[in-house]
């Protein structure tokens, strides 16, 4: 579950928020149409949703399913079709009145009840044996949706229950950024072209778009310099809230071939547990596009790198002290024989909402 945003004005001291207001900017983005109709038309997310739901059918049939951040409730009707014999399906934004009208006009109102509500304040008339929910942010945590799933679990999920996805694995690899490299040699050609010289705006340019912004972009496998690195692993029966608030790890990767690293990028997968082969959700750059698509952290400077060159650090994602359901990355790395570089990278804060 991701949304989508508009660039934040740099050097502007930003306020903290409270959670209050966190929560209601949060929700409030989710009362338009256009996040559900990116989440339902993404087909990798929701086909790997609905066959992991009813792969999992014998552990679903004639069992209770709690939905956490239930949207239209397209996950939840999933579960009644896999057999449930009751769905909570628990949506905190006007979305959820939608959810009703879907629930009611594919007559699963016996099964599923919709509940207009945030997770961590309502009451349920039994436990559950089941917890579903889409809860991935970019970067996996941006948004902090998790906290709702561990909370659900600590206090709904029976012991033994399922989850849905039960675990998270997290990734990075250099990549080299030849539209971003095009950008920058551009203003070395404005000479030629109008006889005036440009080129001192390179620097400039370069300052701006190789920001500390998380830039969220597709990526070309053609542009991934080494193989992917796991760098951290989520189990969704055991992590607790103290662990998500500061997911770290380290990666250590060759380089392929001649070329210039601009940025790292980072993605993530999710595994649905099966009784054959386990169901892997991946937003990987080698994998068909998500609408999560990557999350790019820039360099400061373009590195040259050749075959076999190693790259190698620690990253370490928690929340922003601005607003806690944004996230942060940091990256401590060196690339060859350079010293250590750190760089931390946040969301930019405001939303962009497309009508």
């Amino acid at each position: 579950m991701a949304n989508l945003w508009k660039m934040s004005q740099h050097g502007t001291k930003k306020r903290k928020l409270d959670r209050s207001t966190e929560d209601y900017m949060y929700f409030d983005s989710y009362s338009d149409v256009t996040i559900h109709e990116e989440m339902i038309a993404d087909t990798v997310r929701t086909n790997t949703y609905r066959m992991g739901i009813f792969k999992n059918s014998k552990s679903i049939e004639g069992k209770v399913v709690l939905d956490v951040g239930a949207g239209t409730g397209v996950l939840s009707l999933f579960c009644a079709q896999a057999g449930a014999r009751k769905v909570y399906a628990v949506e905190a934004s006007s979305i959820a009145d939608q959810a009703v009208r879907i629930v009611k006009l594919n007559q699963m109102e016996d099964t599923i009840e919709v509940i207009k509500a945030t997770l961590e304040t309502i009451e349920l008339a039994e436990q559950v044996d089941v917890i579903v929910s889409e809860w991935m942010g970019y970067a996996l945590l941006h948004e902090s949706m998790l906290n709702s799933v561990i909370f659900a679990r600590d206090k709904w999920l029976k012991p033994g229950g399922l989850i849905l996805p039960s675990r998270a694995d997290l990734y990075i690899a250099p990549i080299n950024d030849l539209v971003v490299e095009g950008r920058l040699n551009f203003w070395s050609t404005v000479k030629a072209q109008y006889g005036v010289d440009m080129s001192c705006m390179t620097d400039f340019a370069r300052k701006c778009i190789m920001n500390k912004d998380i830039t969220v972009n597709p990526v070309t496998v053609e542009d991934v310099l080494s193989h992917p690195c796991k760098f951290a692993e989520l189990d969704l029966n055991t992590v607790t809230l103290e662990q998500v608030r500061d997911v770290r790890g380290v990666f250590s990767c060759q380089c392929f071939g001649s070329s210039s690293i601009h940025a790292f990028c980072v993605w993530f997968t999710v595994t649905f547990p099966s009784e054959e082969k386990a169901l892997v959700l991946s937003t990987s750059p080698f994998k068909p596009e998500t609408h999560w698509k990557q999350a790019v952290l820039y360099l400061d400077d373009a590195v040259d790198v050749m075959q076999d060159t190693k790259v190698e650090g620690e990253i370490s994602l928690y929340p922003s002290e601005e607003n806690t359901r944004h996230i942060c990355i940091h990256v401590d790395y060196s690339i060859g024989e350079q010293k250590k570089h750190s760089k931390t990278f946040s969301i930019p804060d405001q939303y962009l909402e497309v009508k």
